[in-house]
């Protein structure tokens, strides 16, 4: 059983993305906001982080470059869970260092299978 990181503003989605981590075996962690991200990144070490884009304080793309460049998140994987559905933002979240991108609404059991994917 891992711990997974999600970032997530909206209580709804955080709940849909708990259950999802909870069907692939693994225990949730919540950020709220960017900034929270960032700290929660580094002092919970999770196996996964699973990062909205649209958040208060900075936003998912922020985030995920800044995680890439701390030496304790550099490795860590990264999905971005966002309603961010252009072709151009999911080209844009990769190249931030994702390593996954998620449109919502997404099902659950495909999200279960991702994060199954990227912590073994």
């Amino acid at each position: 059983m891992a711990k997974i990181l999600i970032a997530d503003d909206s209580a709804t989605q955080v709940a849909l993305i708990q259950a999802a981590v909870a069907e692939a075996g693994h225990i949730a962690v919540v950020a709220t906001n960017g900034d929270d991200a960032l700290r929660m990144a580094v002092s919970e070490k999770p196996a996964l982080i699973l990062l909205d884009v649209v958040m208060p304080n900075a936003d998912g793309f922020q985030v995920c470059r800044k995680l890439r460049k701390l030496p304790e998140t550099a490795t860590t994987p990264i999905i971005l869970v966002t309603s961010k559905n252009q072709q151009t933002d999911k080209s844009w979240g990769i190249r931030q260092g994702a390593n996954d991108y998620v449109m919502k609404p997404f099902e659950t059991k495909v999200l279960a299978e991702l994060i199954s994917k990227h912590v073994r």
